[in-house]
């Protein structure tokens, strides 16, 4: 198999969102206890769990033929939030239904997994299959819905961020 390497600024800027990723991942434990407890589920928070769940379905399917296969470490992160990922999808349908009848609520739900399965078929925008191995083996172990929508909000990103401080709480 002939592998093309990638032109050098391309190649440095994800090594230094690697080294930024590990070097916050360490750092985001420090912060698990000041997290303030959600009183309820919002609809925004549903629709990030939703999409992070499908966010690491589909790039777990891409992943699983590349030497970073991630899609056992999927199998155990929504093993572990099934309740909570069962859960948001629930609040959407309940909110959805109250406001356009539980038939247009099947549809929009359905056409809001095909959209969000959709921006990442072609992959993650700044995240390789080892980043996403790391991230989705973090998110199985964490117990916190806050931190699953924070990390939501820090991956579904078009861009790298800064400080990508996520899922060891």
């Amino acid at each position: 198999m002939i592998k093309f390497g990638r032109p050098a600024p391309a190649l440095a800027r994800r090594r230094r969102v690697g080294r930024q990723l590990h070097a916050l991942l360490a750092l985001s434990a420090v912060f698990a206890s000041s997290m303030p407890a959600q009183a309820a589920p919002s609809r925004g928070g549903a629709e990030k769990l939703l999409l992070l769940d499908i966010m690491l379905m589909v790039t777990g399917l891409r992943c699983r033929t590349s030497s970073d296969n991630f899609w056992s470490d999927y199998g155990r992160f929504t093993t572990k939030h099934m309740g909570t990922l069962n859960g948001a999808h629930h609040d959407l349908h309940s909110d959805l239904s109250r406001r356009i009848g539980s038939r247009g609520a099947k549809k929009k739900l359905d056409q809001m997994t095909v959209s969000m399965a959709n921006r990442y078929g072609r992959g993650h925008p700044w995240l390789d299959c080892g980043q996403l191995k790391m991230v989705t083996g973090n998110l199985s172990r964490i117990d916190s819905r806050e931190t699953l929508i924070e990390a939501a909000d820090q991956l579904s990103s078009n861009r790298a961020i800064e400080r990508f401080a996520l899922a060891e709480r």
